[in-house]
């Protein structure tokens, strides 16, 4: 669902206001002289014991003497991103929960203030009116069609913002499916009507083929499930003169028991939102197709599950790589690791120029960062720079973690080349990283993001749902810079 957008660089009065039901304003850092239903706002910060001041840390509502609602905030140049679309967000929930069907936003200030502001709330009211899944027999929809914008006139921007908000809600849709409904199976299916319908390239290695290959650390993960529908799925966009070529790569585990290491009924409520990773990597891969962004992008998802069963994995079993590399077993919840190993051994093998990959992979990251930033590792200290960067641009906020060489120690096996991992569980998601690195090949530039903030009660930044599709606003904008950062190095070695 797209929402309709209407603008008039106009500025609005009360007049052309007395009819409307629903108005989100969004001021500058100094009250402006003009301002319409100043004195229902008055009346409202009088009642709150607040300043105007105030609504740069709290929006304000109120009811108007029409029977309608509206919400204030302020934004200034002081706020980052992530700030703005918070305040936005919380402004905007009010108007959204009385499911309205236009929503009329008033920007006021100069032309730079007014133009960003008008961008940002056109995108938090969009990704937050879309529908994601639900199985109440009585929910309502949410009816909202027109954002009608007054005091900034402008197509720029737009159709990014909407491609992004058809990305983010694909992230949140099929993370919300219960497991039942998506199985790998049926994710498979999904994802082949994607591909067919915006005409990307769509290949699968089922379990048949990734066994012929000798992807052994996929393979130990998915033989532990019946039906045997684990699939590492490749997708390509290739656009016309594409110069540039990158890959995403995401963690698609549909439901995880933690195998053979049972998880308690505690930890494995949600599960079905292990598969989050994937997810995200087709949300971007949808946005960039529908921007249009030039640059070539192989998808590889990870698709399985972790299932207890007499086929399972288990601990102290010694498994072979795709890459030749073996693998001794220490704990079968650590299963992300394993399928990830050998998609990102295919995903390298196809010699891209930078890989991307999104995972909700360790509970250590969440216990490190909470559920506020997600967590990046990788080696190459340019590509890690730009995506903190990028984070703090777009609001989704990411944190570098150390990625030393000695922390790899812990992993020495006595039996194998390397262990999955330990089971005391210190550091966890460095040595994760520590350990995908080993199959990372042909010393591609790789940044590997642990999403621990991809479900916060309440919502995150921009998106008020739980599930708050973290990462693809973040991936997007990522490989934009990757075209330059990727454009710069090509033109340096041809100088060379």
């Amino acid at each position: 669902m797209t929402v309709q957008l209407k603008q008039s660089a106009a500025l609005a009065d009360e007049k052309s206001l007395a009819t409307a039901s629903h108005i989100l304003f969004v001021l500058p850092k100094n009250k402006p002289a003009a301002l319409p239903l100043v004195s229902v706002l008055e009346a409202r910060l009088r009642r709150a014991r607040s300043k105007y001041t105030d609504l740069a840390k709290t929006p304000l509502s109120a009811d108007l003497p029409n029977g309608g609602v509206a919400s204030w905030l302020v934004l200034d140049g002081k706020q980052n991103t992530f700030q703005r679309h918070t305040l936005l967000r919380k402004a905007s929930k009010v108007l959204l929960d009385d499911q309205p069907q236009t929503v009329i936003v008033v920007v006021l200030g100069d032309n730079a203030l007014r133009s960003q502001a008008a961008r940002e709330a056109f995108y938090v009211l969009s990704v937050n009116a879309v529908p994601v899944p639900t199985r109440k027999s009585k929910q309502k929809d949410l009816p909202l069609r027109t954002i009608s914008i007054h005091g900034w006139k402008s197509a720029e921007g737009y159709a990014d913002i909407n491609a992004l908000v058809l990305g983010s809600q694909l992230t949140r849709s099929l993370t919300l499916t219960p497991p039942n409904e998506l199985t790998p199976g049926r994710y498979r299916e999904q994802i082949a009507a994607l591909a067919k319908q915006q005409g990307w390239k769509h290949e699968e290695f089922d379990i048949k083929k990734l066994r012929k290959l000798g992807a052994g650390a996929f393979v130990a993960v998915a033989q532990g499930s019946d039906p045997q529908d684990a699939a590492i799925v490749h997708l390509t966009y290739a656009p016309k003169g594409a110069k540039q070529h990158v890959a995403l790569v995401g963690k698609g585990i549909c439901f995880d028991t933690g195998g053979h290491n049972l998880k308690p009924a505690r930890y494995m409520s949600g599960m079905h939102e292990d598969m989050n990773g994937s997810a995200v990597a087709l949300g971007i891969l949808l946005a960039a197709s529908q921007s249009g962004l030039p640059v070539k992008i192989d998808c590889w998802l990870a698709i399985a599950q972790n299932h207890i069963g007499p086929h399972a994995y288990k601990q102290s079993d010694v498994v072979t790589a795709l890459n030749g590399t073996t693998i001794e077993i220490v704990h079968t919840d650590a299963e992300g690791r394993m399928v990830l190993a050998d998609t990102l051994t295919l995903a390298s093998r196809a010699k891209p120029e930078f890989i991307l990959d999104f995972a909700t992979l360790t509970g250590s990251m969440h216990t490190a960062l909470g559920d506020r930033y997600s967590g990046i590792i990788g080696k190459n200290e340019r590509w890690l720079q730009a995506a903190v960067k990028v984070g703090s641009t777009v609001g989704e906020r990411v944190c570098v973690l150390p990625f030393d060489e000695d922390y790899e120690e812990d992993l020495e096996s006595d039996i194998a080349d390397i262990k999955q991992c330990t089971l005391e569980g210190g550091a966890d998601h460095i040595l994760a990283a520590r350990f995908l690195s080993r199959f990372v090949e042909h010393e591609t530039p790789w940044v590997h993001v642990d999403l621990s903030s991809y479900n916060r009660k309440g919502g995150l930044g921009a998106v008020a749902g739980d599930v708050n599709g973290f990462g693809v606003s973040f991936g997007l904008e990522l490989l934009r810079q990757a075209l330059m950062i990727l454009a710069q190095r090509h033109g340096n070695e041809s100088h060379a």
